[in-house]
């Protein structure tokens, strides 16, 4: 059979999911979502620089593709993300997408652009040059272990628990995963163990966010947890 007839015969459209993707104005808001929380379509709009209604049309089509998911509450629409196994494809993409240099607006832009690379919120674990030190430093101390493949060890559960950081009892999710950050091209702590180490960091103050943007910024605390826990140099973060 023809290897082209054969693959219609599955029933699955690829392509039809690459087409979503395929604009750059939904590729934008994508990756926008990336946050994790839920953006309204006015704010995606001011995002990417486009109108309400040339959101609007493009919203659509990724809810209605699957990719995203709405809200209402009262007049306004809320869009998010629409699950974990959306993420990981736009996460999975960005890392194989060219990287293109951008030109800052103003010197407010260039700001928030340092600021991502620095610390940001990759869906629900920490991503930029300070995971990439948190997860080199968890290897060097034996906590975590990536060969021959990405997992927790005794000694990093115990670490975890002297932190207070909590982990789910029972789940489907892996316990740690290697995700590619694209800061320099090498993996940062994801899987359950990274969504609740960041979500510890936020509750207690080590990172908090910058305006609405997914940057982070290491807080005073945070500089001070890191060094304490991990040996972290207070001047690198």
């Amino acid at each position: 059979m023809d290897r082209r007839h054969e693959a219609r015969d599955v029933g699955i459209d690829l392509a039809a999911v690459a087409r979503l993707l395929a604009d750059g104005t939904r590729a934008a808001f994508c990756l926008a979502l990336l946050d994790g929380r839920a953006w309204t379509a006015t704010e995606l709009a001011r995002y990417a620089g486009v109108s309400a209604s040339t959101a609007t049309s493009h919203l659509n089509l990724l809810v209605g593709g699957g990719l995203l998911v709405e809200e209402r509450h009262g007049r306004h629409r809320y869009l998010r993300i629409t699950d974990r196994t959306v993420m990981e494809l736009i996460e999975s993409l960005a890392e194989l997408a060219p990287r293109r240099p951008v030109r800052p607006r103003s010197l407010t832009a260039a700001t928030g652009n340092q600021a991502l690379l620095h610390a940001r919120l990759c869906y629900d674990h920490l991503a930029g040059t300070v995971a990439l030190a948190i997860t080199d430093a968890m290897v060097e101390r034996g906590l975590l272990d990536w060969d021959p493949e990405p997992g927790l060890t005794d000694a990093g559960a115990a670490w975890l628990a002297d932190v207070g950081v909590p982990l789910p009892s029972s789940s489907r999710r892996p316990l740690v995963r290697a995700c590619l950050d694209w800061t320099e091209r090498r993996p940062h702590l994801a899987g359950a163990v990274g969504s609740a180490l960041c979500a510890h960091a936020l509750a207690s103050g080590w990172v908090k966010r910058v305006g609405t943007t997914r940057a982070l910024t290491v807080t005073s605390i945070g500089r001070q947890a890191l060094h304490d826990h991990l040996d972290l140099p207070l001047t690198d973060l």
